[in-house]
């Protein structure tokens, strides 16, 4: 079975108006359209969004440090960098209870019943 037959998949394009001149030039351009692309499957398009990956991106910069060069946790092997990732994911989405859900992602997405204990997750 192949990925495409088991996700659905979207992008959201940011149409941005023209740059601004003074003191705003270095502030980011005005939004002005939002269009919607259907990569895989069957997205809805009233689920369409990017703010799960927006709020995501920064909570790993905070939390893992590791893309950081001057901190120890830094690294210098691929491997190494996918693994922390990857426990780092699990971790956010089976044994975190985020307040604004009152439960883990994977129990809201109903993967799971309950929250996960770290032995759970790396046995």
């Amino acid at each position: 079975m192949l990925l495409r037959d088991r996700v659905d998949l979207a992008q959201l394009t940011k149409v941005y108006g023209v740059s601004r001149e003074g003191e705003q030039r270095y502030s980011p351009a005005e939004v002005v359209d939002s269009v919607p692309c259907e990569i895989m499957g069957r997205p809805f398009r009233n689920r369409i969004c990017i703010s799960h990956i927006e709020r995501q991106n920064p909570s790993i910069r905070m939390g893992m440090r590791r893309m950081t060069r001057r901190t120890n946790g830094f690294s210098k092997k691929w491997k190494n960098l996918q693994a922390a990732y990857s426990l780092s994911f699990a971790y956010y989405n089976f044994c975190r209870r985020h307040q604004t859900l009152r439960v883990t992602p994977a129990m809201e997405s109903g993967l799971t019943d309950h929250i996960w204990i770290l032995q759970e997750l790396i046995s």
